[in-house]
């Protein structure tokens, strides 16, 4: 019986394989002078070369076209060209479905550059493409390696739910779930699936928080919802979050555990997924117009140096003072108390230190109600850290623990203790002092491929008037 290999295996150990026979099944990419076939089975950016057979039957030569999916058996040889070390010599054809031609030029497969928007109109086959396929084995690596750092860590993974009866930030549109009518006047929730209104989860934090309190170190990674109106290419309706909390954390724990977690991914991408990586700096060179090796050393530029960290006191005097002195004009002015805008935030990092920063200790008014107060009673231990280019990738505190001032922030911020009672009253049953942040697994993502949409890293994008597939 002849083995089955994947093409990635196949051109990695090219040397073990020569003048053996082989099986191999795959997607038709490209087919040349009746003779080369180059074959892709989405296991890497690689193609394989096949040679047919000049004894091929010539009916099922017309048969291989571009897109077909087919299966070969065949002896691996060293290639004669200086594209590819091996390439495979047909012995056996098998064409699991062959595609019509005059379809191909109408779809994504077509072998010529396409833009990421016509991609995205034909979603369900941009697997098949190089820059798609790339993105999506490394999106696959990032959440590997999320869970490996946690579970390497001491972590457990939750499940937190994702239908709420609450907003977690405060702040923000959420889903509604109903199974009631709600065109009509009056709508009694009682009669509702659940009793009460309920929504899709834009966070899993508080409950991951009670979890943390029983069993130390936890973390959250799922998909959460947000009913923003916002268009842009850095949001999405639907996205996944990576959520961990940790008991007995101050915020200087949580703020090194963030910069090691982040500095952890990169590295094992660069030394996993450094294939897809060098394909991606050379579309990004060519087509976006960056500079050469630009992904690898933004990527790099992570790793090399310790995160800054600085106050956001100290951020704002930074901002106030650059201003001043370089003439520059903010969209939005500064003022202390004010939430930093993106602008801003890429300032100081792509501008100022030129390196990532990590800002805390902001002020409690435009902060969430779970964050622990400072002394001063004017800000709250929060922390944000913000990469190149893309500004926050992750938002995070030390989170209230005195019940007191856990109500009182509640009260401050018209905060339902009455839905949130359980979380209250985790305070009065040996509360500790405890940590966490919130990372956006799809901006990492992008921040890591260097796409400039956020659309185009995740295989089936959710935005405000756009559900399709």
């Amino acid at each position: 019986m002849v083995k089955k290999y994947s093409v990635k295996e196949l051109l990695n150990k090219g040397k073990l394989f020569i003048d053996k026979k082989v099986l191999i099944e795959g997607w038709i990419r490209s087919f040349r002078y009746s003779i080369f076939v180059t074959l892709n089975d989405g296991s890497t950016i690689q193609n394989l070369q096949i040679i047919l057979s000049n004894k091929l039957d010539k009916k099922l030569i017309k048969k291989i076209t571009i897109g077909s999916s087919i299966r070969v058996i065949g002896i691996v040889k060293k290639s004669i060209g200086t594209k590819q070390y091996i390439e495979l010599q047909s012995l056996k054809i098998t064409i699991y479905e062959s595609v019509d031609p005059v379809i191909i030029q109408k779809s994504i497969l077509q072998p010529k550059k396409h833009s990421l928007e016509k991609l995205r109109e034909q979603a369900h086959l941009r697997f098949r493409t190089n820059i798609f396929s790339c993105i999506m084995r490394i999106r696959h690596h990032i959440a590997f390696c999320i869970h490996k750092y946690f579970h390497e860590h001491g972590f457990f993974y939750l499940h937190t739910p994702i239908i709420t009866t609450l907003n977690c930030e405060g702040t923000g549109r959420m889903f509604q779930i109903t199974t009631m009518d709600l065109k009509k006047k009056l709508v009694d929730y009682e009669k509702d699936f659940f009793k009460c209104k309920t929504y899709l989860s834009v966070s899993g934090q508080l409950e991951a928080e009670t979890a943390s309190l029983g069993l130390g170190k936890v973390y959250t990674f799922g998909p959460v919802f947000r009913a923003e109106n916002s268009n842009t290419s850095r949001h999405l309706s639907e996205f996944w979050m990576i959520e961990p909390e940790i008991a007995f954390y101050h915020l200087k724990e949580n703020i090194n555990l963030a910069e090691n977690f982040l500095k952890f991914i990169i590295r094992y991408i660069i030394d996993n997924s450094m294939e897809d990586l060098i394909f991606l700096n050379k579309y990004l060179e060519k087509w976006n117009q960056k500079k050469k090796n630009y992904l690898l050393e933004k990527l790099e530029l992570i790793l090399k140096f310790p995160f800054k960290k600085i106050s956001y006191t100290e951020a704002i005097k930074i901002l106030d003072e650059e201003e001043k002195k370089k003439n520059i004009k903010f969209l939005h002015p500064i003022i202390w108390g004010m939430d930093l805008q993106s602008e801003h935030e890429q300032y100081l990092v792509d501008k100022y230190f030129k390196i990532p920063v990590i800002v805390f200790d902001y002020p409690c008014s435009i902060k969430a109600f779970y964050m622990r107060m400072n002394n001063d009673g004017k800000t709250v231990r929060a922390m944000d850290v913000l990469f190149p280019e893309i500004g926050e990738i992750i938002g995070g505190s030390q989170r209230e623990e005195r019940y007191d001032m856990l109500l009182q922030r509640m009260k401050d911020t018209n905060t339902d203790k009455n839905k949130l009672w359980w979380y209250l009253d985790t305070r009065r049953f040996g509360s500790v002092p405890h940590s966490g942040f919130g990372l956006g697994f799809d901006r990492l993502v992008q921040f890591v491929t260097g796409m400039n949409n956020i659309r185009d890293v995740i295989p089936y994008p959710r935005t405000p008037k756009n559900a399709e597939f």
